[in-house]
């Protein structure tokens, strides 16, 4: 039986990634006012995945037969100075969602509840992915510099991302 710290936590979990939907739907907001229409497809296709994360909890918590709890959130921030600069800001956001994970993993583990451990390794290899995504477009977008053909050609590359959440 799931204890009630490891509820919170998977709830507070739950809610953060509500929160990382908003934070991505902020940047694609940006992204969008500065004509970056690729780039603001890519933070609107993560916005899907992370409201997808949080849903994956709401409906484990269901399972658990316990109660998910939604919170209110922060604001997001809405504005930057560079599209280099929003990507930054993303992958420090993925590296927080990953220590958070870290930490509700380790509570499982103490607690020795095997079917939350089990669950939350998906997570854990989601972040791996994540990392790996938003690291490789800083690196791209740090190369570019000011060459507008690859930055059109890059823009172009998110601009057919999509998501289609798997089926549980």
């Amino acid at each position: 039986m799931v204890s009630q710290r490891l509820l919170d936590k998977l709830n507070e979990q739950m809610n953060y990634e509500f929160y990382s939907s908003q934070v991505y739907l902020a940047m694609a907001a940006y992204c969008s006012s500065e004509s970056y229409d690729g780039f603001a497809n890519f933070f609107i296709v993560q916005s899907e995945e992370e409201k997808f994360h949080a849903m994956k909890i709401f409906h484990f918590i269901n399972r658990l037969g316990r109660r998910a709890v939604v919170s209110g959130m922060d604001n997001p921030q809405n504005d930057y100075s560079s599209l280099l600069e929003t990507f930054e800001h993303a992958f420090s956001h993925e590296q927080s969602v990953t220590k958070r994970i870290y930490e509700l993993s380790d509570v499982a583990w103490t607690e020795r509840e095997h079917a939350t451990m089990n669950f939350l390794q998906w997570f854990i290899n989601e972040q791996v992915e994540e990392e790996s995504t938003f690291d490789s477009i800083i690196q791209k977008l740090r190369r570019i510099d000011n060459d507008s053909n690859a930055f059109y050609m890059l823009d172009a590359e998110l601009s057919k991302r999509s998501f289609t959440p798997e089926v549980e």
